[in-house]
């Protein structure tokens, strides 16, 4: 089974920190391919970002299409989850859905930890994509940029440490989700401080994509995700 995590930025230690993280929980015949976008954005931090960084994650995915078995898109705006589904035919997904779905079973109602708040209406879009918007009592953000997560790591939990609190005190959620992929190590430890489930995305997107590969779904072909015409 071999499953690809790119990183849609062209921040290495950041994949590396994802991949470090989900390692420990990966099923004995799972291979995780860690890949960094070649070119684009250093970080996704909102639309503008976005739009630089879907065509690199393309076409470093394209050339391994006949060789992966699933793909899990580490951005925490699902950036270019789409196209990489109308581009495959095998299971891709992306952090936030994974995270939302997670939290949906595990709890009835959650909030989202992000890093700016620029970040905070395009989460809530997600949300309501999803058809999470009930169970999202709130998407609240630390305030840091995402590349602090690695250069500053410290102040960067401590942040995100208070926010969690804000957020279950005064939104009565019943779980937190971290909302960025550069958070991918912190779960355990804010779990424990927190008393309740934190919930990284990267670690659900692999292991909902371990379960659609072994319950052998593939990605609908019928409508929206058809393959790209040629032009």
């Amino acid at each position: 089974m071999k499953i690809v995590l790119i990183n849609p930025n062209t921040t290495h230690a950041m994949t590396i920190r994802m991949y470090n993280a989900v390692m420990p929980l990966l099923s004995a015949d799972v291979e995780l391919r860690p890949i960094t976008a070649a070119s684009g954005m250093a970080s996704i931090e909102g639309y503008f970002d976005e739009a630089f960084v879907t065509q690199p994650m393309i076409e470093v995915i394209k050339p391994m299409a006949d060789e992966i078995d699933g793909v899990v898109v580490g951005c925490f705006d699902d950036t270019g989850v789409d196209a990489l589904r109308a581009l495959l035919s095998v299971p891709v997904i992306g952090v936030c859905q994974a995270a939302m779905l997670s939290a949906s079973v595990i709890s009835t109602g959650f909030s989202v930890v992000t890093t700016l708040s620029r970040s905070i209406p395009i989460i809530e879009d997600l949300a309501l994509r999803y058809g999470m918007e009930r169970k999202c009592r709130s998407v609240r953000a630390a305030d840091i940029p995402v590349l602090d997560l690695e250069e500053d790591s410290v102040t960067a939990r401590k942040k995100i440490a208070e926010e969690a609190k804000i957020a279950v005190d005064r939104d009565h959620c019943e779980a937190i989700i971290l909302g960025c992929a550069g958070m991918a190590d912190l779960p355990s430890s804010l779990s424990e401080e927190m008393g309740m489930p934190v919930i990284d995305g990267v670690t659900a997107g692999v292991k909902f994509i371990e379960a659609l590969i072994g319950a052998g779904f593939k990605t609908s072909k019928s409508g929206a995700y058809a393959p790209p015409r040629d032009k």
